[in-house]
């Protein structure tokens, strides 16, 4: 992963993303599963090439059954679906899912490409202390060459991590594009008209974007939250897609029920130097 960096500026001049806000129902792996095959289906049908899905899209964010419904990466129910849905539809697909690795579970999410290999497997590290008792902690971060470009993951709170660390950490490794699966939630009482929500991810995607001159998608889910520390919440979507000049592109619908799939087209976007012309750019920044 990594390597001699492919020239996104020579292979592509634009690509169409999707983003699935699907609704997850908790616990409901077979669902879940069932309701995902079908809006990547939809997604490829309208010329998507790379398709993001949220964050433990497999069993939804602390649910207590997560440890029961975790399945490996590779070789597990959930990798083995996605693998066959990207190559069947012959695009990218990033999602978010419950991984068993030996007797540990983790909040994890994978990069597929279209011949069925996985391309990232990624291990959220920034996680929500409330969640400490059902996720192990996260022990990689990388990025792929890929025709698109060179794409990193992170999953959700990854992006506040102190700094801006995590996702920085993948524009210092050449990232043209970051993939984040999400789960954002709110309280039950939540009124959007008075508090809109998504200010906290314009705040920490937006500065990096610009800083690297890269794309940045956070995708999330919609539905209740009914088991955990945030149990009675509700995810609420907003997937955000924000561009290389830090602006948002595009926000999803509101809603425990505004399950969409959202689409934009991303174009190239020269990237910054590296070694000392980063010197340069952060002296400026001091």
């Amino acid at each position: 992963m990594g390597g001699a960096k492919v020239n996104w500026m020579d292979t592509v001049k634009a690509m169409k993303l999707a983003m699935i806000q699907m609704r997850v129902e908790p616990g409901a792996k077979a669902d879940n599963l069932r309701r995902a095959a079908n809006l990547i289906a939809d997604a490829a049908r309208n010329g998507a090439q790379i398709a993001v899905l949220p964050e433990t899209m497999t069993v939804g964010w602390t649910d207590p059954r997560s440890a029961t419904l975790a399945d490996e990466i590779p070789g597990g129910e959930t990798c083995k679906l996605l693998q066959d849905l990207a190559g069947r539809h012959k695009l990218f697909l990033c999602a978010g899912m419950v991984e068993l690795a030996q007797s540990r579970v983790y909040n994890a999410a994978v990069l597929v490409g279209p011949d069925r290999r996985v391309l990232l497997h990624h291990r959220k590290i920034y996680e929500l202390e409330m969640a400490h008792s059902r996720y192990a902690l996260g022990d990689r971060l990388a990025v792929a060459d890929t025709p698109l470009g060179r794409i990193g993951v992170m999953i959700c709170a990854d992006a506040f991590a102190p700094g801006q660390v995590i996702s920085r950490t993948l524009g210092f490794m050449g990232a043209d594009i970051v993939l984040s699966p999400c789960a954002w939630a709110v309280p039950a009482n939540h009124d959007n008209a008075k508090e809109p929500y998504g200010q906290l991810w314009r705040d920490n995607y937006a500065p990096v974007a610009r800083d690297f001159k890269m794309w940045i998608v956070g995708v999330s889910n919609v539905g209740p939250i009914t088991g955990g520390a945030w149990k009675g919440r509700k995810c609420i979507g907003c997937s955000l897609l924000v561009g290389p000049d830090g602006l948002p592109v595009l926000q999803g619908p509101y809603g425990e029920a505004a399950e969409a799939i959202l689409y934009a087209d991303l174009e190239p976007s020269l990237r910054p130097g590296r070694g000392d012309q980063w010197d340069v750019l952060w002296a400026k920044r001091s």
